[in-house]
């Protein structure tokens, strides 16, 4: 493996999850976020993925990667509408059923994402625009830097190997949520082999940026309402109509 490729990856697997966890630990314990700081983190998270998406890329370039070892290719367009919609499908209805379970958790135990709603989640409308930026950035620049690059420079690297770079491009996923502790590591885990799989059956990208996008965004909308259930241990900050999800940290 170059020695570019392999700095990458170890950026990937050992920097990013742990800067990440650094900040939303930092991001949490303080008593309250305003507006400015969320728009902050979110402005900042985009930069970085549109920043690191163009190292990578020219480095795989450089390296004579091409945009079929990339996934970046043109998919069938029937076999990638049935897989998108079938991940999408299965995605959306996993994380609203494990919403819906948190929900209902008592006062005294409010969870990981109850925090993150009162925190990290936009709180009105300019906020939640922000964070459409953010869900569009956040989705194609993860599903290249891990399911098009790693899973690329794993393949080359194993000499062909399917289920190499399947396993390794989902652990590195994984491990960016490292934030979400035990639970968050091996849910993304699943996902993440989910996709790499629709990116191994398709040759593209495409269907795990699109389910990828729908999940989170469809998700992130539904989480404050279900999150701020009668039984929670306290109420969201006010906050404007939609509140979603927590985005990916930059490191």
């Amino acid at each position: 493996m170059p020695w570019d490729f392999a700095v990458i990856l170890l950026f990937l697997g050992v920097v990013v999850p742990w800067r990440g966890a650094m900040r939303i630990k930092e991001l949490l314990a303080r008593p309250k976020l305003e507006r400015a700081d969320r728009l902050a983190l979110y402005a900042s998270t985009i930069a970085f993925q549109w920043l690191a998406l163009g190292v990578v890329a020219w480095r795989s370039k450089a390296r004579g990667l091409t945009a079929q070892h990339l996934g970046l290719a043109l998919p069938v367009p029937e076999l990638s509408t049935a897989i998108a919609a079938a991940l999408s499908l299965l995605l959306l209805a996993t994380q609203l059923y494990s919403l819906r379970r948190l929900a209902r958790l008592p006062p005294e135990r409010p969870g990981f994402l109850h925090h993150m709603a009162r925190k990290v989640m936009p709180q009105d409308l300019v906020e939640t625009l922000a964070f459409i930026g953010l869900v569009s950035t956040v989705a194609p620049c993860e599903e290249f830097l891990y399911r098009g690059f790693s899973f690329a420079a794993i393949e080359d690297a194993s000499n062909g190997s399917l289920l190499l770079p399947i396993l390794g491009s989902s652990a590195l996923f994984s491990l960016a949520h490292l934030y979400q502790g035990r639970q968050g590591l091996v849910s993304t885990f699943m996902v993440g082999l989910l996709f790499a799989a629709a990116r191994t059956l398709t040759g593209s990208l495409e269907p795990s940026i699109i389910a990828h996008f729908l999940a989170d965004l469809i998700a992130g909308l539904r989480a404050p309402r279900l999150l701020a259930h009668p039984r929670s241990a306290q109420p969201l900050e006010p906050a404007g109509p939609l509140t979603p999800p927590a985005p990916r940290q930059d490191p």
